[in-house]
């Protein structure tokens, strides 16, 4: 039996290294054909092999190469391989990419393969319509789906008198947080043992913040504030797809962005940068320095299984209304390269990905939510048996609470633009007059061609 292994390039090798080493959909040897597949998660690049070894065997004379580089390189090693002609046959993309590299002709639109074989767009629970491009073409598959919920230590909230019935069912205003604002003052004990709502409390001396980093440079607020300005209403974008305009100068999300730095300057939560980027937020919660927090849907197995730690998982917050909850899915794409050798074995490649048998056994670690709803049933009932509970997140999905991120013009140069300022405004080096600045900011860069 072969042992198969996956590729996976630090960010050290040349610029020759990484452009020879994924050459697209060659020929190896008599008869033989090769389809390259890049990810920039090693989870998803390990979890996929089984998917791999499935459609070899379906294919004699087949090998798939999976490669998996560091996030922080990949979408550049994507740029080099397009420009010197040998980019993947097909990659899992983020939806912040999307429009620059269809707007670079590097993407194949994949109607007539879906026409041809009658794909059924209809089995992937979120995420379909961000792949359409403005010329209305399908250029991706939904890979997976995301979503936010709160994990939180489990002694902590029952030594600070809270039981798991009071977090599943947190609710949320801009004005005064709401009872997970009464909940996360609480939480917050300074080092001489004071809780954040009690006489004296030292904000400048904590021991254990009530509520992980909530304040982000992130221009999304993906895992951050965006679960609570949701529940208002509030949306990022004027429209769904390609927008005009962000909508950063609402008043509703002015005051949002308000409570949020407030929980900074009383010392509930801590500022960016308060922890580097090496400690993780599995890290912080095992280690008693943040009682709570909101994290991402593909952390949960992690933070379920921290040795002598009781990790639990609540949904997201209720908004003013006391009824809505709102959770930003961010769903990542499989795209095939327009420039790929050999278009319909690719598209063999890509279109197993996104179907039940694969998504099934891919799934099965829990690491990534595939696309596919009866997919994500048995990653959930598979976990469930190692202690770990998904069905905050499958409620999620059942409920229809999750809303998809928008397909954004020039997201790159939007994510540049706008991380130091909202990095600024965290520091309090900037006001609110900034919001009004970001989004005059936003029409003009999604304006540009």
């Amino acid at each position: 039996m072969r042992v198969r292994k996956v590729v996976a390039l630090g960010a050290a090798l040349t610029l020759t290294a990484v452009v020879s080493a994924c050459s697209s959909g060659s020929d190896s040897g008599s008869g033989s054909r090769t389809v390259n597949w890049w990810t920039w998660d090693d989870k998803q690049a390990a979890a996929y092999e089984v998917c791999a070894t499935d459609f070899e065997k379906a294919n004699p004379g087949v090998t798939v190469k999976i490669s998996q580089y560091a996030v922080a390189d990949y979408f550049t090693k994507l740029t080099a391989g397009f420009v010197a002609g040998n980019a993947p046959d097909a990659f899992q993309d983020s939806i912040t990419y999307f429009q620059e590299y269809a707007d670079q002709n590097q993407l194949l639109a994949l109607d007539d393969f879906i026409k041809k074989d009658s794909f059924d767009l209809s089995r992937f629970s979120v995420g379909v319509d961000s792949w359409k491009y403005t010329d209305g073409k399908q250029y991706g598959l939904p890979l997976d789906w995301a979503a936010t919920g709160i994990y939180y230590n489990a002694d902590m909230l029952t030594d600070a008198g809270y039981s798991k019935a009071d977090v599943d069912t947190l609710n949320w205003n801009p004005d005064d947080g709401g009872t997970v604002g009464k909940m996360i003052a609480h939480l917050t004990v300074d080092t001489k043992g004071r809780r954040g709502d009690e006489p004296g409390f030292d904000k400048n001396n904590i021991k254990t913040y009530g509520f992980g980093q909530i304040a982000a440079k992130d221009f999304l607020g993906d895992t951050t504030w965006s679960s609570f300005v949701s529940t208002t209403g509030w949306r990022l974008s004027n429209k769904p797809s390609w927008p005009t305009t962000l909508n950063y100068d609402d008043p509703t999300f002015i005051k949002t962005m308000d409570w949020v730095r407030s929980l900074v300057e009383k010392g509930y939560a801590p500022a960016i940068g308060t922890f580097t980027d090496s400690v993780s937020d599995v890290d912080l919660i095992s280690s008693g320095k943040i009682a709570m927090e909101t994290g991402g849907s593909w952390s949960a197995s992690t933070f379920t299984k921290i040795p002598g730690v009781e990790v639990g998982i609540a949904p997201t917050v209720l908004g003013p209304d006391g009824k809505t909850r709102a959770v930003f899915s961010n769903s990542n794409g499989n795209n095939v390269w327009a420039g790929t050798k050999d278009p319909d074995l690719t598209w063999k490649w890509v279109s197993y990905m996104g179907s039940e048998a694969c998504q099934s056994k891919a799934s099965l670690t829990g690491t990534f939510f595939p696309s596919i709803p009866a997919s994500m049933e048995a990653s959930a009932e598979a976990l469930k048996a190692e202690g770990v509970d998904l069905s905050v997140f499958t409620d999620m999905l059942n409920n229809k609470v999750l809303y998809p991120a928008p397909s954004l013009t020039n997201g790159a140069a939007l994510e540049a633009e706008f991380e130091p300022l909202f990095e600024a405004y965290f520091a309090g080096e900037k006001g609110d007059s900034i919001f009004k600045d970001m989004q005059s900011q936003s029409k003009t860069i999604l304006a540009e061609k």
